[in-house]
């Protein structure tokens, strides 16, 4: 059988999205390795399932595989994307959209032009800070300018989840780093028993942060929602950056919010839909 797809973008952050409301995917690990190989599929970071979900006053359940087949519990990009095409094709016609993740049921709300979605702001809910939640096998309460040795040089480094487990530097400066080196030895360091999304990032002013990004499962990519996020609240542990940021990325800019009074993470920016298509399975 055959399955019906759209693809999207968050900031260059791309997905295969394929609806599972009246199609069944057998096997979506298996999948997402075909279908986001950029030579041979339709090229992505990674796949997108969206469908109906099992939790009360929740609109859509969204399950990310990244590009190796690997499942993600969370994708901040990727859910501004899912929240985009409930609406803008109807299985969702509220603001704010509620999401069902692997990671809890979040809501996204919706800027609209014409009644199509333009611009989606994510709650990522509370940051997780807890070595053993994260997880990273750092002792403490928190893993905050912690020193890790790669090749020669000592690197600090703070590790924060929203969902997804991502390691922040502020060291060196982004020409200087080796990302597509770095980025593989990081995200599969023994301290990291999941292994970890990758984030080098540079202060430019304490409300703007350039970055690069190395996906667990994807490798380098033009963005990334959750790891925007981790760099905020990065920064702020560091005393680096306000709480408010906005986050350079290859791809685009994200404003990235730490609410103090909630504590909860916000990132916002545009999500766009590329094209659909038929893919033969």
């Amino acid at each position: 059988m055959s399955l019906r797809f759209t693809k999207m973008h968050g900031l260059g952050n791309d997905f295969v999205l394929v609806e599972t409301f009246d199609q069944v995917v057998d096997d979506p690990a298996a999948l997402a390795v075909r279908i986001s190989d950029r030579h041979t599929g339709v090229g992505a970071d990674g796949l997108i399932l969206v469908g109906p979900p099992g939790a009360a006053d929740t609109d859509i359940r969204m399950t990310v595989f990244n590009a190796d087949g690997s499942r993600a519990r969370m994708c901040g990009n990727g859910i501004r994307c899912a929240a985009k095409l409930a609406y803008d094709h109807g299985w969702a016609r509220r603001s704010p959209v509620r999401v069902e993740t692997d990671h809890g049921v979040l809501p996204l709300d919706l800027t609209l032009v014409d009644d199509r979605v333009v611009d989606v702001r994510a709650n990522l809910d509370t940051p997780i800070l807890d070595p053993a939640r994260i997880p990273v096998a750092v002792a403490g309460d928190r893993v905050v300018g912690h020193a890790l040795g790669l090749e020669g040089i000592t690197l600090s480094m703070t590790c924060v989840s929203l969902g997804s487990a991502h390691a922040v530097f502020f060291d060196p400066p982004l020409p200087e780093v080796p990302l597509a080196k770095w980025g593989p030895q990081i995200e599969r360091h023994p301290l990291f028993p999941e292994r970890v999304n990758v984030q080098f990032a540079q202060v430019v002013r304490r409300d703007y942060v350039g970055m690069f990004t190395w996906e667990r499962g994807s490798g380098i990519t033009r963005a990334c929602g959750t790891g925007a996020a981790a760099v905020c609240v990065a920064g702020v542990l560091n005393d680096l950056t306000d709480a408010h940021i906005t986050a350079k990325l290859p791809g685009g800019e994200l404003r990235v919010h730490w609410d103090e009074q909630s504590g909860h993470v916000f990132i916002a920016g545009p999500a766009k839909e590329v094209f659909s298509g038929v893919w033969p399975s």
